[in-house]
């Protein structure tokens, strides 16, 4: 008989991303079958992950932002959509500063039999495997860790020879998109992200493109379709503009092709992460470098980690100025790009999926 088995990670396509190893775990218990209940957001990276059999899609009131209102309607239908599907285990996938006890609830009210989280809050009954944040698991330690933390305790674990390193499903060929840049050693930058406070200056980020082309480095820049004001000012009429122009599916093969790609703290550093290439990435100490940074991927880190933001979770900058990123100059970043672009010792990701 078949184990159905519920993974849960309600945000953003990072955060997705990063419980990809544990994901993988899920899948690798036999006669499995694991489905990804994820925010709209995460849709799209938990369709690139292995070992994913089905994805379902629901907007959670307390932790998509901005959060839409708590209607007993859509809690009605997401209960009786899970209850229909009789899981036989959900993990539900947290970081440190978020509760499952809201989501195991309703695991319960469409009875799940098995639910595990890590709570800082007396659970009752809403879980059955229960983690203490700072006794179970470590406080400090990078998401994609503590997510395997939490797999293991619910009692799956990776097979041998996956080492525990992020990877998606093979992209698909991107070169219609590149044009003539599919036959050169080019650099991604990827301007935005659902933050304000974790950006490079746009205007940083345009002299970085002119910096780039002048020294013989072709750069492609990308975004989402809400980005196409940004993606067009950086590419300054000097770079391809991709803008609005992929799926994270084929920003996936873009990255997976490129030297290198700077970046903030956002999915498509994970995504390059997943595929071996090389990170500048520009992290805003609002969240901890050491659970949000490219895992296991060759990077150089750049931005102020002692800044007074740090810690403080904003999504906009709360020190005028937006320091800690913004006196990253791009001569700094430029100088990163061609140490990491140019150094052949790059080795790609081994664990990609064909599938």
């Amino acid at each position: 008989m078949t184990r159905r088995v519920l993974a849960v990670r309600l945000d953003g396509a990072g955060d997705v991303l990063l419980a990809g190893p544990a994901i993988r775990a899920l899948a690798a218990a036999p006669d499995t079958e694991v489905t990804v209940l994820c925010g709209p957001a995460g849709a799209p990276a938990a369709r690139l992950l292995p070992g994913v059999r089905r994805v379902r899609v629901w907007e959670s009131p307390w932790v998509v932002h901005p959060a839409p209102p708590v209607r007993s309607t859509d809690i009605a239908q997401v209960v009786a959509t899970l209850a229909g599907e009789r899981f036989d285990d959900a993990v539900v996938f947290t970081s440190a500063h978020q509760s499952p006890l809201p989501t195991a609830l309703l695991l319960r009210m469409a009875g799940v039999r098995r639910i595990t989280g890590a709570s800082t809050d007396y659970p009752g009954t809403l879980l059955d495997v229960r983690l203490r944040p700072g006794e179970d698991l470590p406080e400090d330690i990078p998401e994609p860790e503590r997510a395997l933390v939490i797999a293991t305790a619910a009692g799956f674990r990776l097979p041998p020879g996956d080492a525990g390193g992020l990877a998606v499903r093979r992209p698909p060929r991107v070169s219609h998109l590149l044009g003539a840049r599919a036959r050169t050693g080019y650099v991604v930058v990827h301007p935005g992200g659902t933050a304000e406070a974790r950006r490079w200056p746009a205007d940083h980020h345009r002299a970085l493109v002119h910096l780039l082309e002048d020294t013989g480095l072709p750069v492609v820049v990308t975004g989402g379709p809400d980005e196409r004001s940004l993606t067009a000012q950086v590419a300054d009429g000097r770079a391809l503009d991709l803008g609005g122009r992929t799926s994270l599916r084929q920003l996936s093969g873009v990255i997976a092709a490129a030297a290198a790609v700077v970046v903030g703290n956002t999915a498509a550093a994970h995504l390059a992460a997943a595929h071996g290439t090389p990170v500048v990435s520009l992290f805003a100490p609002v969240v901890p470098a050491a659970r949000w940074r490219p895992y296991r991927v060759r990077h150089e880190l750049l931005g102020d980690q002692a800044a007074p933001c740090r810690g403080t979770r904003a999504r906009t900058c709360p020190v005028p100025g937006h320091p800690c990123l913004a006196r990253v100059t791009p001569a700094e970043v430029a100088a990163a790009v061609h140490r990491l672009a140019r150094d052949p010792t790059r080795v790609p990701n081994r664990f990609t999926a064909s599938a």
